[in-house]
């Protein structure tokens, strides 16, 4: 299994972008009502490479898969796709069903990733997007009141930490999802979610990544 981390910041809006910038010259001197403390996107991409026979998936290659998603423990915004130079439409419709036997479904392209796809495999690809605020709680200027009409250096820490942790698909923080009606079996997946998401001494391992900061 090899895997590559990817990072993407929030864009900042371009209102706030002349308080932003003074902040930057000033020492975290912000007078804007947008705190310069915005939540950060990275993306980790996991990739497995499996032979291939016949157009299907080579005997034995199943198991290892259906092995390997579950290690990974998929969770709701997991993004599964398939790299195949041959174009093996049976070979996908197999990965799709094992990834489907796990709520999920294929997507329509795979992102870039090291390494050439040698002849006779297909890769199988899952993109882990997280979010996190960095420099968070930042007291490095002391609370009280500011004759200079700005902002706390921690102004914004809790508001958008909570929703960095609480946001379902952390990619919507960067491109909001489409609307696709009212379904129960999706809307329960991001409660379920949140339910094991709460601390109670066990759960899997956490895997950080490195992020850069942005504004939003």
């Amino acid at each position: 299994m090899t895997r590559t981390t990817r990072r993407r910041a929030l864009l900042p809006i371009a209102a706030i972008a002349p308080a932003l910038a003074a902040a930057g010259c000033t020492g975290a001197i912000n007078r804007g009502v947008e705190s310069v403390h915005q939540p950060v996107v990275s993306r980790a991409d996991y990739t497995i490479d499996l032979a291939t026979a016949g157009g299907d998936v080579a005997a034995g290659e199943q198991a290892r898969l259906s092995g390997w998603l579950d290690g990974l423990r998929l969770r709701y915004g997991d993004r599964i796709s398939v790299d195949d130079p041959a174009h093996d439409a049976s070979a996908q419709n197999r990965v799709a069903a094992i990834v489907a036997g796990r709520g999920l479904l294929l997507a329509t392209a795979a992102p870039v990733t090291p390494g050439t796809v040698a002849p006779g495999t297909l890769r199988v690809v899952v993109s882990r997007m997280s979010a996190s605020v960095p420099g968070c709680p930042d007291w490095s200027r002391a609370a009280g009141s500011y004759v200079t009409a700005d902002a706390s250096s921690n102004y914004g820490c809790a508001t958008n930490t909570n929703l960095a942790a609480m946001v379902a698909n952390p990619g919507d923080l960067i491109q909001g999802a489409d609307g696709y009606g009212n379904d129960a079996a999706t809307s329960f997946k991001a409660i379920d979610l949140y339910r094991k998401a709460v601390p109670s001494g066990q759960g899997g391992a956490i895997t950080k990544t490195e992020s850069t900061s942005g504004g939003r």
